[in-house]
């Protein structure tokens, strides 16, 4: 930490990152031998945030590894790691924005297809970021702030025996992205995405 703070102050308060990594026993014995563990210590705008991970895998790779790189304590924080904390948010996306979780009756089928309602709607959130929202300031938006702020909005729909209307607000403040979200999803072919 020491380290870092010595970068941060040459660096003018720009946030700095060191990483290390060192053998550790347990004192107590409670671990069967001593572990590789990657530290990280970085100091931003906010302050300290050491963080400290343990890990099996060996710094010189696997076997015949291709990218002798690969586990250095950099890649092995921020490519593997940090990856697994994105897997974790995505998740909690499904259950707090589309209600994931919400698998309530007795019946195994019925808790199924509800599940895979709501992998389905992320997908479809998903795919709508990559493709439709690309560019814009909701390209990286969680799947409940797209669905707030671009599909939650209040429309007048008419139906007829040859199509369904859709009359949006002209109040509405992100027309101009949903046009343009709208536009972009036309032009899609089959199986381009």
């Amino acid at each position: 930490m020491a380290q870092a703070r010595a970068q941060w102050c040459l660096t003018g308060g720009v946030a700095v990152r060191v990483f290390t990594e060192f053998e550790y026993e347990t004192r107590s014995k409670t671990w069967s031998r001593s572990r590789r563990i990657i530290g990280k210590a970085e100091i931003t705008a906010n302050g300290e945030n050491p963080r400290f991970l343990v890990t099996n895998l060996p710094s010189a790779g696997l076997g015949e590894e291709p990218d002798p790189t690969r586990f250095t304590p950099r890649r092995l924080y921020e490519e593997l790691y940090c990856a697994r904390g994105n897997m974790e948010n995505m998740l909690k996306q499904q259950v707090l924005d589309l209600a994931a979780d919400r698998l309530s009756t007795h019946h195994l089928a019925s808790n199924q297809l509800r599940l895979w309602f709501a992998t389905f709607a992320y997908l479809l959130l998903e795919r709508l970021r990559c493709f439709g929202l690309l560019g814009t300031e909701l390209a990286q938006a969680t799947a409940g702030t797209v669905r707030l702020k671009l599909l939650k909005v209040a429309a007048q729909v008419t139906v007829s025996v040859r199509r369904v209307y859709v009359q949006l607000s002209s109040a509405y403040p992100l027309q101009e992205m949903f046009r343009l979200c709208h536009r972009r999803l036309l032009a899609l072919t089959p199986g381009s995405g």
